[in-house]
């Protein structure tokens, strides 16, 4: 399945407009502003700075009418990230200190909290195997989340995450396209 969001310069879906149907990484040459969303198919993570960094934010089929607002973002979306459909098994392997130091717990399921599961106070690097994942700043999947695609991540605090602690994991289910 291909993702397509269109994004709109002005709240409530007015203004210029852009397709989207891949990853972008700067959409200031595309339009000055983007407040507002509409996510045709697939699901995407956009961001509040350009090159995919600054806050995140995911986004699946449906109409965002007033993302700022939504996000408590004081600026507006600079780029996205289209994630792709995943069909197979999950599992990440979760690590309470940098550098896949600690604890070490593998995930396989959605964690609603790492401390009440596994009594781990901090994660601070992750390796994730198999599928696609959001992780999240508080406990119940709220707070402020990243997402997470296959590969090795040695040091949140040194990918800019430095003050968060993610406290809950959940799985991007195809359920959800």
């Amino acid at each position: 399945m291909r993702g397509k969001i269109i994004f709109y310069e002005d709240r409530n879906f007015m203004g210029r407009h852009y397709e989207c149907m891949s990853d972008c990484a700067d959409m200031h040459s595309y339009m000055s502003r983007c407040h507002s969303c509409r996510v045709e198919s697939g699901c995407f993570m956009v961001y509040d700075h350009p090159n995919y960094m600054g806050n995140q934010y995911f986004f699946r089929r449906g109409e965002y009418g007033d993302c700022m607002s939504m996000m408590g973002w004081s600026g507006s979306i600079r780029s996205c990230r289209m994630i792709p459909m995943y069909r197979g098994s999950y599992r990440m392997k979760i690590y309470e200190r940098e550098n896949f130091g600690g604890q070490m717990y593998e995930m396989m399921d959605d964690c609603d909290s790492i401390m009440d599961r596994y009594r781990m106070s901090d994660c601070m690097s992750c390796h994730v195997m198999d599928g696609h994942w959001l992780m999240y700043e508080h406990p119940h999947y709220r707070g402020r989340m990243m997402y997470m695609r296959p590969g090795e991540y040695r040091s949140f605090r040194e990918m800019g995450y430095g003050g968060m602690r993610f406290m809950s994991m959940r799985r991007i289910m195809d359920s959800w396209y």
